[in-house]
């Protein structure tokens, strides 16, 4: 299988395996935060409410894009990714799986929410920190500009979403004339029919969400471990057509060559001649090529390296001409420019189809079963009092919104910290501080605040042993 021994064949199934059960228990830990306001206020039966989430999540991992996947991926360099010896890739590989599905499983079976997302995200911190402390290595292999952005996505969503709760309970207090909305619904009885559509509804919306942001986790962590194996066959998109992005290597050559660098800054001025370079190998290296298959297997590693180099700092390139307007630049051009990136960096931000259906049905499934333990915790235990209408409709709205939002920029969020943060909110709107139960705040605060560290921790001192033992 892609050119692999037995030997390696076999590992490669195992770690996709893995990284199935990894988003199969996603699924049951962090979906549970979805189907816990319409159990609890009676508006679907568990069974149903399960079986629906699962159907979401699945579409949501389909049709929401790759966006955060590539963001998952980016976060480490590609000198990490695109290695000539495999073992390095396998010792990155088994560090972030065990790390990522031994916490979440600790998690999940005390019942703490904690986040899938900043479980992957720690793990895959720890692993680009630990590859700086290697013999002979001088660099951090982090994308530390893709790692400010997730650090800040994932801080500031859950205080957005308790403080957006709050306010829209608020404001659903002041308008709404039904009070029926504020009051503990009636034990084994199913709510009105248009308090019901609305909380399936949000309960709808906080699935697919969900789906869109947190499944594509589980694509950029399957990404990973490809590329890790087998890079010859997925460093770049093998599907596309090698003409097609010679043409768009001729354009940025073309436009670049015609822009007034002479107001660069120092730095970018000196990325110019390794952007001229690596398009210049490119334009080589595919002259008359039909297939990527004809390309010799060391090409592919240069070829993504190139592709992701060059768009890098042409991006920049094109931030500070745009920030900094000059008569001789007209705005077009670094429009087409920027239009010809995009493409170019499609040769390298993809995911074949085949993976996109594997996470979907991994969480779709994992969504269905071992929920209990974190509905529990969401319904019964942050508030004094019973999960009201108005709280279970405002909290999921917020979520939806939040996670909505942050797919559409391309930034991983955390399902449970939004949600149990909007139920803390709408908590708090009702009868102040007094109404949260502490002991389980403080449990989620401090699962919150150690996961990162916890799995920084694990996961970078597991890569470092692996690549020492198999140097």
């Amino acid at each position: 299988m892609f050119g692999l021994d037995p030997g390696f064949t076999t590992l490669l199934i195992i770690c996709l395996l893995a990284a199935c059960a990894f988003e199969f228990i996603n699924g049951f830990h962090d979906t549970a935060n979805a189907v816990a306001t319409v159990i609890y206020t009676h508006s679907l039966r568990p069974t149903t409410a399960v079986v629906w989430s699962g159907i979401w999540n699945f579409i949501g991992v389909n049709v929401g894009g790759i966006a955060v996947a590539m963001g998952i991926v980016n976060l480490l360099p590609v000198e990490l990714l695109v290695d000539q010896d495999l073992m390095h890739g396998i010792s990155m590989i088994f560090a972030l799986i065990f790390t990522a599905i031994v916490w979440n499983l600790a998690t999940w079976y005390y019942g703490i929410p904690c986040s899938s997302s900043h479980t992957l995200i720690g793990s895959i911190f720890g692993v680009g920190l630990a590859y700086y402390f290697l013999p002979g290595v001088t660099e951090y292999a982090l994308n530390w500009k893709k790692v400010i952005d997730v650090g800040l996505s994932l801080l500031i969503s859950p205080v957005f979403g308790f403080a957006f709760a709050l306010f829209l309970m608020y404001i659903l207090r002041k308008t709404v004339k039904n009070k029926i909305i504020f009051k503990e619904p009636p034990a084994k009885k199913a709510p009105p029919f248009w308090i019901r559509s609305i909380l399936v509804l949000t309960c709808t919306s906080v699935s697919y969400a969900h789906g869109s942001n947190d499944g594509q986790k589980g694509v950029g962590l399957v990404m990973l471990i490809l590329i890790g194996f087998a890079p010859v066959y997925f460093s770049i998109d093998r599907s596309k057509d090698p003409q097609a992005l010679l043409y768009e290597v001729r354009q940025i050559e073309w436009n670049m060559g015609h822009l007034d660098t002479t107001g660069l800054a120092p730095a970018h001025r000196e990325a110019l001649p390794g952007i001229a370079s690596g398009l210049a190998w490119m334009k080589s290296a595919l002259k008359g090529v039909t297939s990527f298959d004809q390309l010799p297997k060391e090409a592919h590693f240069r070829m993504r390296k190139t592709i992701i180099l060059v768009s890098k700092e042409t991006e920049k390139i094109v931030k500070q001409l745009r920030a900094n307007p000059s008569q001789d630049i007209k705005p077009e051009r670094l429009a087409i420019i920027s239009s010809n990136l995009k493409k170019f960096k499609a040769n390298t931000e993809y995911s074949p189809r085949w993976v996109i259906l594997l996470i979907s049905l991994s969480l779709g499934l994992g969504t269905m079963i071992g929920w209990k333990r974190i509905v529990v915790t969401i319904g019964e235990k942050i508030g004094k009092t019973h999960l009201t209408y108005a709280q279970g409709a405002s909290a999921e709205l917020v979520a939806a919104s939040t996670i909505g939002v942050s797919t559409m920029f391309g930034l991983p969020v955390s399902t449970t910290h939004v949600l149990s943060s909007g139920i803390a909110g709408t908590m708090v709107a009702g009868s102040g501080r007094q109404n949260l139960r502490m002991g389980t705040v403080r449990s989620i605060l401090i699962a919150w605040l150690v996961t990162l560290p916890v799995t920084v921790i694990l996961s970078g001192l597991l890569f470092f042993i692996l690549r020492m033992l198999l140097h």
